[in-house]
């Protein structure tokens, strides 16, 4: 017999009443932790769970299930409790929150079979990364039919709604009209330190509404109303939703004297005893029992079974549309099979022609080009530079996405380096798509944040940077990177939970290495891949006749590789990545005409050269033969290589406003000044 209203509102309360129970256990067990606004979200997260996402509890990779993403990962417990009354986590679980070797950290970490979506922590990038997955949810349904639609929940707080990141994303996903996109804001007034009020006066609805969102304002706590909204929402056929929340921050907590103690700025993050709360009459007034506080109540756990058995059988129904799907287009299913798997098709990277002595970017083009009509599940995206990080190669075979329009597969995502990394970062998230996104070297540290949980989180975005030195010339030092690639060096000594590094760095020196480089990206599958590239022009290197170019290019699969080398022992290595390869050849040349026998090594990826046997850096880098490096950023960058009995030559200071090849004559890097150098290092060496 169907449950009758009364029956479900007052269910719904219970359940509502026991994940907050569940998330101030936790915190008290942990003595760390934000109860409060857990406990003011739980109505909302109850119902959207039990009621309208879409999933397999018994499959939670289920490619078609709808999607969840936490911004707020300080409260992850909300997140925990709802999936503990799934079965996807254990009482054990819940008492181990935040400890050492436990599934339950502190933050929210990706995680699909305990039914994590995305790693969260720093404000605003959850729900960024979910206007990614939205867009790739669209972007497949476009190709392969709406029999595989599905939908984009996310919760943000006020802190998310503050941050930056906030305005790219919500005006990409009103513009793009990401209808499938479902936000809902938990506005209790509360932050860490202060009440709202005194840091902003925005209407956040009327922001939203500014750039195509449907916004709807409810009581949070209030089960018709919530239902009367996700109703509205799921209906929406053209806009991307707003689900204005008003909540209570730990709503259900009493003082000692059993008064309310709601709404305060000591619940918000640490435990409640340490607030001011009486847990135990808290525990009592939510319907918990304090001496079993991570007890699920009885006709929640009946709920929740009942729950459980209905979202199962409705996935097996969806699962079965699919299939038939499947046997009636078997060329579009390998296909969709295909790109969920991962799978490359066979690329030739070597039949790409490049022009002679082009820049990298250039390079990166003529290569975006060919990925264009070769790679059907790539997008790529630029923040306002595609004609000048020249992604608009990608172009050639494609176009943009526009509003409600997805058979696109290239993003103008603004003025936005933040959220376009974010949104790229959604891409990978959701699977199935291969995302890669451009601007300039000097920009990357507008993304430095998604950089880092992407290398966290294993995703394998690809960062296309350009304009990678001082060479950038005429724009002066605002736009000359000298620090960046000594900073995302370091991404590269950093491991992510699977003892990967946690980033891929390749510079490439020529047109050829940079097609090596795009296939090392587009093969590592492990964790994202920064492409360094040039602005400037640089001469293609030298090759044995007895191999192509691409062919000794190949070598860069190791990191580092000899390009040139006198046939007897050399009394010194030239080491270098990028534009500074060719200086190095030519220095190399010079050398050999003057009877000083030499080696150039051309190293794009030390992370890589690393990971190779010791015997194979020690055949590059011999031990006892000193080494020049040369590097068009900081020292740092090479020192590790050189070693300290080697000499790094490279920047330590800002660059300056002048054409490129002035600044190369006035900071010692033409081949002659280099030269000069060299012959001095080696007469003290």
């Amino acid at each position: 017999m169907p449950m009758d209203k009364v029956s479900k509102d007052r269910l719904a309360g219970a359940a509502a009443d026991n994940i907050r129970v569940l998330c101030a256990a936790m915190v008290e067990k942990a003595q760390s932790g934000h109860p409060g606004g857990a406990m003011g979200a739980a109505d909302f997260m109850h119902i959207l769970f039990s009621e309208y996402l879409r999933f397999d509890p018994s499959d939670p990779g289920w490619p078609l299930r709808d999607r969840f993403f936490l911004d707020p990962g300080h409260m992850s417990t909300l997140l925990y409790a709802v999936l503990y009354l799934y079965g996807h986590y254990t009482e054990v679980d819940l008492k181990n929150f935040r400890q050492w070797g436990s599934v339950t950290p502190g933050h929210p970490e990706l995680d699909i079979l305990h039914g994590i979506e995305n790693t969260s922590g720093p404000l605003g990038l959850g729900h960024a990364m979910a206007v990614g997955a939205a867009l790739a949810e669209r972007r497949l349904a476009s190709r392969f039919g709406d029999w595989m639609s599905h939908r984009i929940f996310t919760l943000i707080s006020d802190g998310g709604i503050q941050e930056e990141i906030s305005q790219g994303a919500g005006r990409i996903a009103g513009f793009l009209g990401l209808n499938n996109l479902i936000m809902f804001f938990d506005s209790n007034d509360v932050q860490l330190s202060t009440y709202t009020n005194a840091v902003t006066r925005e209407d956040t609805a009327k922001k939203y509404e500014s750039w195509g969102w449907n916004v709807l304002t409810i009581d949070g706590h209030d089960p018709v109303q919530i239902r009367r909204a996700l109703d509205a929402a799921v209906s929406e056929l053209h806009r991307p939703t707003l689900i204005i929340g008003k909540t209570i921050m730990a709503k259900g907590a009493l003082d000692p004297q059993g008064e309310p103690f709601e709404g305060r700025c000591s619940t918000h993050g640490q435990p409640l005893s340490k607030a001011g709360v009486s847990l135990e009459k808290t525990i009592r007034n939510l319907g918990g029992d304090p001496l079993f506080p991570f007890a699920v109540f009885p006709e929640v756990k009946t709920l929740y079974l009942s729950i459980r058995r209905e979202k199962t059988a409705a996935a097996m129904a969806r699962k079965a549309a699919e299939m038939t799907w499947k046997m009636a287009h078997p060329a579009e299913a390998e296909e969709y099979q295909n790109f969920m798997s991962g799978k490359l098709p066979d690329l030739d990277f070597e039949s790409i022609h490049l022009d002679a002595g082009k820049a990298t970017r250039l390079a990166s083009s003529s290569i975006l080009e060919y990925l264009s009509s070769s790679l059907g599940n790539m997008i790529v995206l630029s923040a306002d530079l595609s004609n000048s990080d020249k992604t608009d190669g990608f172009l050639k075979f494609q176009k943009p996405f526009g509003h409600h329009d997805f058979r696109g597969s290239f993003l103008h995502a603004g003025v936005s380096e933040i959220s376009m990394a974010a949104i790229a970062a959604g891409i990978a998230l959701h699977g199935g798509l291969i995302a890669a996104c451009g601007t300039f070297l000097v920009f990357s540290d507008f993304m430095k944040p998604v950089v880092r949980l992407a290398g966290l989180m294993g995703l394998p975005v690809i960062f296309i940077w350009t304009h990678d030195s001082f060479r950038v010339g005429e724009d002066g030092p605002t736009h000359q990177p000298v620090e960046h690639e000594a900073q995302l060096r370091l991404m590269e000594q950093l491991k992510n939970h699977h003892g990967e590094n946690s980033l891929l760095v390749l510079r490439p020196a020529d047109g050829c290495e940079t097609k090596v480089a795009w296939k090392m990206a587009l093969e590592n599958k492990k964790t994202p891949t920064a492409l360094l590239l040039s602005r400037q022009s640089v001469k293609d290197l030298p090759y044995s006749p007895s191999h192509t170019r691409y062919e000794a290019a190949l070598q860069a699969l190791k990191g580092a590789y000899t390009v040139c080398a006198s046939p007897d022992p050399p009394r010194i290595i030239l080491l270098a990545n990028g534009s500074e390869v060719a200086t190095l050849c030519e220095v190399y040349q010079r050398l050999k005409e003057a009877g000083i026998p030499a080696r150039v090594v051309s190293a794009p990826s030390e992370g890589l050269f690393r990971k190779q046997s010791l015997e194979y850096q020690k055949e590059v880098l011999p031990d006892g033969i000193p080494v020049f490096a040369l590097t068009a950023g900081l020292p740092s960058a090479m020192r590790s290589l050189a070693g300290y009995a080697g000499m790094v030559m490279g920047l330590d200071h800002f660059g300056y406003s002048a054409p490129a090849d002035v600044l190369d004559m006035q900071f010692g890097f033409d081949p002659e000044s280099v030269l000069q150098k060299v012959l001095a290092f080696l007469s003290v060496s």
